[in-house]
Order: C-alpha cells, then structure tokens, then sequence
C-alpha cells in the first residue's frame, strides 16, 4: 500500500473523527437547549398562573379595603385632625395604585389565556379609538398625536388596540416639561431578508408600524431593560405607573410573531418601531413558544 492511500486513509478517519465529535457536540447542545427552553416556557406559565390567580385573590379584600375607606373618609373625616384625615387619603392612593397593579397583572395574564383569533384588523379605525380613549390627557398635556394612513393588517383586534394605546399614552405621559407632547403614529410595508419565521409566521413581509414623541427620551442602556417587568426609569413621584406597560407590548408583538425595538436620546424623546409578519400562522403561538423559536434561532 502507498503512502499516499495510507495518508489519505488517515485523513478519511479523522475526518471521520471530527465529525463524530462535532455531531455529538450538536446534540448534547441541542438537548441542553431544549431542555432550557422547556424550563422557560414553564416558568413562565408558571408566573401567568400565579398572576392571573394572585391577582384574583387580591381584588375582594382590596375592595373591602377600598370601601371601608371611603366610608371612614365620608363619615368620620371630621372627627379627625388634619393628620389623621392624610392618613386616610394615603391609604385611599396606595390602594388605588395596588388596584391599578394588580389590573395591569391581569392584563399581563391574559395576553395568552385570553387572546382572540387573528382576523383582518384596520388600524386606521384601532388609532381613531385610542384616540377617543386618550382625548382627556390629550387635552390636559395640551398634546398632539398625528396619524399617519396605516393598513389592515392580521391581528388580534384588542391586543393591537392596548399595544397602540400604551404606546401613545407612554408618550404623552413622559413628555418634556418644557414643551407640549407631539406624537407621530406612522407605518409601512416592507419586504424583509427573511424567509420564513418559526411558528409558521410568514416573514418575507412585514408591516412597520412606528410611534415616535418629542419627550423626555432615556439613555441607550435602558433600551432593552424598559421592557421588564416592573421596571421603571423614574421615580413614581415623577411619573405615575405600574412598569408593566411596556412588558405587556412585548408580549402582544412576540404573540403576533413580531418584534417590538426602542431607540432614543434623552430630553429629546423615543421610537418604538414594531415589525408585524404579513401572514400570521394559522394558530397564533404562545410568548412562550416564540420565545422558545427564537431561542433556538439565536443559539
């Protein structure tokens, strides 16, 4: 036998070699990824259960707390000095903020347990509502919201109506102090470099829709933390909130398939841009699935 044949035997075999290692490599890490995946989508089932559930639980003794206080405040003010009717009217607005919350977590909850099928949703007519939601603190920040035309797209009607609303109320609620909020909603078609999206979302096509605003803005760091739970930039002194209103965007755009991204400067305000695929699957996954998709996209 040559030595060319024994050589090419021996690289044959540790091609053979490396090969196998790398195959292995692949599944032990496609296990471990879907292992991980798994323990995501639990967990967060797990914490939709418990928010759905503790929210519940929550309302009746809050409305008892809230009632009894009114009552006090009715009744018996009065007969209390000037501390004791503060004490009162504190209770009364740290209960109507844990009301708040705990509407906001319900909200959160349901974004999944309760969502409704995809149908041909006109955001021209989901903006004339916000809108009509909005007029009061339109009027009281003395701001504009300017729309531009926009499309039919395929949606859960309520969910692109609370998306839309947070997002202009996000905008006329963090507005610079030293000048009127102005809101722009526009949006486009746009082809897009990917083919296909997990889940069956057809991505080539994709709708931009855009909420920019003149506010206050916030530094590049917190682009991605703003989307947490519970997480606030200000104090609640400042501005009022539950830091859940953002989280519950995300939520609605990762269920239709999409992605939701913040740009800003501060004291010169933000943009959000959501990108919706044109074509949603037949059956809208859960956060959790799409997350999972992702996940397994980016690993």
């Amino acid at each position: 036998m040559s030595a060319e044949v024994i050589e090419h035997q021996a690289t044959q075999a540790a091609l053979r070699s490396l090969n196998e290692t790398l195959e292995a490599r692949i599944a032990e890490r496609t296990r471990d990824l879907e292992t991980a995946n798994q323990d995501l989508i639990r967990s967060n089932r797990e914490l939709q259960e418990f928010a759905f559930v503790a929210s519940h639980d929550l309302q009746e003794p809050l409305r008892k707390i809230q009632a009894f206080g009114d009552r006090l405040l009715e009744r018996y003010a009065p007969l209390l000095d000037e501390r004791g009717q503060d004490y009162l009217r504190r209770m009364q607005a740290s209960s109507e903020r844990l009301q708040t919350l705990i509407d906001a977590l319900l909200t959160y909850s349901r974004i999944t347990t309760k969502a409704q099928p995809f149908v041909p949703t006109d955001l021209n007519q989901i903006a004339v509502d916000v809108l009509a939601d909005l007029d009061t603190r339109i009027a009281e920040t003395g701001g504009r919201v300017c729309v531009g035309e926009l499309a039919t797209v395929c949606a859960d009607p309520l969910q692109m109506r609370l998306l839309i609303q947070n997002l202009v109320g996000n905008a006329l609620k963090f507005h610079h102090p030293e000048r009127s909020p102005h809101v722009t909603v526009t949006g486009a078609w746009r082809d897009n470099q990917d083919v296909s999206s997990p889940n069956g979302h057809d991505v080539r096509r994709v709708y931009a829709l855009q909420v920019s605003d003149n506010g206050i803005g916030f530094e590049r760091d917190y682009a991605e933390r703003i989307f947490q739970m519970f997480q606030r930039l200000h104090g609640r002194s400042e501005y009022e909130g539950t830091g859940v209103g953002l989280a519950i965007c995300r939520k609605i755009v990762e269920r239709h398939g999409g992605t939701i991204v913040a740009t800003a400067e501060p004291g010169r305000g933000a943009t959000f841009m959501i990108l919706l695929p044109e074509r949603q699957a037949a059956t809208a996954p859960s956060t959790d699935e799409q997350r999972m998709a992702n996940n397994g996209q980016t690993g």
